[in-house]
């Protein structure tokens, strides 16, 4: 098999220039603030650099994370495969199939051991020996253990490989398990949602191809720069929520008004992700915006955390100010009329005092 082609071979198929090559190293040094000097060593890095390949297996899933990763649009997903990466395998993706697509599969697997990285779509069942899903004659967890072991990373892509998700949901009859305990002693970066976001991926891929490392991961192994807030922190709705205005029906007029759907039982302020932020189909929309509480589903074991429509019941709501002006107003005036009279029950007890003390203070004399 041919060693991956280098980002300037691309470049050249492409039709683009020496020149427009370079000044595109210019371009590149000046937007991460380095030198003019530095654009000669960009050109040379992508000179000898050669493409990453790129395993995507899939396991017990249903092809959303795929059908989600090829409409992003920041960056298109069509520069990422066709040019940052080398997709050696995606049954979904390429055009071979068969026995064609297993001799790929296994020519990554032998002339790039320890150089790919291996992008998981779905999770294996384990009960009678994985027979719930097979790949190309044999277990998915067969294949999948076979190809974890020559990666250098290991990508999880959504709730399926990251935490279960449905098929994990009790009782789980097939024991469906996420790919990070039956996969050890490797990096795993989960990426959850059902399916993540586009550019969430395609962001996740572009960090690790362009820094040659991992992205920053919290605790549960997810990257921080997508996972690091709540949908909550800043969801278009907060406000109303703050205030205390809450849809109480699907169809009322607070729910016409856009008011925050935490009473529906959204989970925007137990999840973390970036739904609120980057949104989806280009940045257009997210659920909530769309109408439908958050149900939670990039945070682990969310299918058997529902109904998904009832109210957590441990996120502390304000009293509301807006929706309680009126009380709070007269309340207001209650403190103020309250306060005028102390006073002035003060300034009598001050005067009746100087007076026992000084009987000419009293008269005005």
């Amino acid at each position: 098999m041919s060693s991956p082609e280098t980002f300037y071979d691309v470049f050249r198929q492409q039709g683009i220039s020496r020149r427009s090559f370079n000044k595109f190293c210019a371009l590149t040094a000046a937007s991460l603030g380095l030198s003019p000097a530095f654009a000669p060593k960009i050109a040379h890095a992508m000179e000898t650099r050669r493409r990453t390949p790129v395993i995507w297996l899939n396991g017990l899933e249903c092809t959303c994370c795929s059908e989600s990763f090829i409409r992003s649009g920041h960056p298109l997903v069509s520069d990422v495969v066709l040019s940052m990466l080398s997709l050696d395998y995606s049954h979904v993706l390429m055009a071979a199939a068969g026995h064609q697509a297993e001799a790929a599969l296994e020519e990554t697997r032998r002339d790039h051991a320890g150089e790919y990285i291996l992008a998981v779509e779905g999770n294996p069942p384990l009960n009678e020996d994985g027979m719930f899903c097979i790949v190309g004659g044999r277990p998915f967890i067969d294949q999948l253990q076979e190809m974890a072991a020559g990666a250098k990373a290991i990508v999880a892509w959504g709730s399926c490989a990251s935490n279960g998700c449905v098929q994990a949901a009790r009782p789980n009859p097939t024991q469906a398990t996420p790919i990070h305990k039956v996969i050890k002693g490797k990096p795993i970066i989960k990426v959850p949602g059902c399916p993540p976001i586009a550019e969430v991926m395609t962001g996740v891929l572009t960090y690790m191809l362009t820094f040659d490392r991992l992205p920053p991961l919290d605790r549960l192994g997810r990257p921080t720069m997508f996972y690091g807030q709540r949908i909550h922190d800043k969801c278009y709705r907060r406000p109303h929520f703050d205030a205390g205005q809450f849809a109480e029906a699907w169809d009322d007029e607070n729910s016409r008004k856009g008011y925050c759907l935490y009473k529906m039982g959204c989970r925007g302020p137990t999840t973390y992700n970036a739904c609120s932020t980057v949104r989806w189909n280009d940045g257009v929309s997210f659920p909530i915006q769309s109408g439908h509480g958050c149900i939670g589903c990039s945070e682990e074991n969310f299918w058997d955390n529902g109904p998904f429509y009832d109210r957590l019941a441990d996120v502390h709501t304000p009293l509301g100010v807006e929706s309680n002006a009126d009380k709070m107003g007269l309340g207001a005036l209650g403190v103020i009329g309250a306060g005028i009279a102390a006073h002035a029950a003060a300034s009598a007890l001050q005067r009746a005092r100087a007076s026992a003390t000084n009987p000419k203070s009293g008269s005005g004399e």
